[in-house]
């Protein structure tokens, strides 16, 4: 499903999901979870190779359901195997699991090395969004970005679909569920935000939206 208030990616960053769903061979729901599970990180770090000027160092951490895989440039830079270079920041490369509902307060925890980069939160017009809500599962500090504000809040066309993807996931608990940024410089701020979700009918629903 894709809706009209959303946009398409340039072809560069495209990741072709319906073939992806299509290779599953015939099983229960959580057998397909499982498969796209396996399968969507390698295409995403596939693609965000392709289209980033430097190598990537490539982490993955854990929150509740959810797996982030993230790119720590400042890990390399600590251990002297890149130059030093400001204009590059640890950023998420993608984010995936299955949506649970949390209680309690949120742990802030980050990889080892993993710097914040607070200037590119305080901007005008923006929020501090969450690539993966709280209210369906969402944690740690790299999982804040900077988000436009009509969007997070549900308040543009795009809002309204995007508040409508993270409500099904919240009404429906155990949706699979992703969302993937995707840059087109070095900054930890998406040009484009991926979200996408499987249905109970194992029919996928994925959109793009404008950052």
């Amino acid at each position: 499903m894709i809706s009209q208030a959303t946009v398409s990616l340039p072809s560069r960053y495209r990741i072709d999901y319906r073939r992806l769903r299509g290779d599953a061979s015939v099983g229960s729901v959580w057998d397909l979870v499982a498969h796209l599970r396996s399968r969507f990180p390698a295409q995403w770090l596939r693609v965000y190779a392709a289209t980033t000027a430097h190598a990537p160092n490539i982490t993955q951490a854990e929150y509740g359901t959810f797996d982030y895989i993230c790119d720590s440039y400042s890990s390399m830079e600590e251990l002297g195997e890149v130059a030093f270079d400001q204009r590059v920041r640890d950023r998420v490369v993608g984010v995936l699991g299955i949506s649970l509902p949390m209680r309690g307060r949120r742990r802030r925890s980050m990889p080892k090395g993993w710097v914040e980069h607070p200037e590119e939160l305080d901007i005008s017009g923006r929020d501090k969004g969450h690539f993966i809500a709280h209210a369906i599962g969402g944690g740690l500090d790299m999982n804040v970005f900077s988000q436009a504000r009509d969007l997070n809040r549900g308040i543009s066309e795009q809002g309204k679909v995007y508040r409508l993807m993270e409500r099904y996931c919240y009404e429906n608990a155990g949706t699979f569920c992703f969302s993937r940024p995707v840059y087109e410089d070095a900054s930890s701020v998406p040009r484009w935000l991926e979200f996408g979700l499987l249905r109970e009918n194992g029919s996928l629903w994925v959109e793009v939206f404008k950052n």
